[in-house]
């Protein structure tokens, strides 16, 4: 299955902060995260130094992919975390798999 909508989750080096967000280029949002963090960026993800890809999930429809964005927002941070280490245990960086 094709999927053109992904909810990804992103954190910094020290996985202390992270930023969730929903986009139809993984890879082009990712590099920008990596951009404005290493500019300057005012968004929350480039001043927090967030661009490591620790999660995401795929859809076809924007309308399922923006709901599950608001979804996850309005979790608790052990939650988040918890959903996070069930996808990826260690919390590598996923740049190298969609970029």
């Amino acid at each position: 299955m094709l999927f053109n909508y992904f909810v990804y989750i992103v954190t910094n080096t020290y996985r202390t902060t992270i930023y969730i967000g929903v986009t139809n280029n993984i890879q082009r949002r990712i590099s920008q995260h990596y951009f404005d963090s290493q500019n300057g960026g005012k968004s929350f993800a480039g001043k927090y130094n967030c661009y490591y890809l620790v999660y995401y999930e795929g859809f076809q429809s924007p309308n399922e992919a923006i709901a599950r964005e608001k979804e996850l927002k309005k979790w608790r941070r052990e939650k988040k975390n918890k959903l996070i280490t069930d996808f990826n245990p260690k919390w590598e960086s996923l740049n190298n798999q969609v970029i």
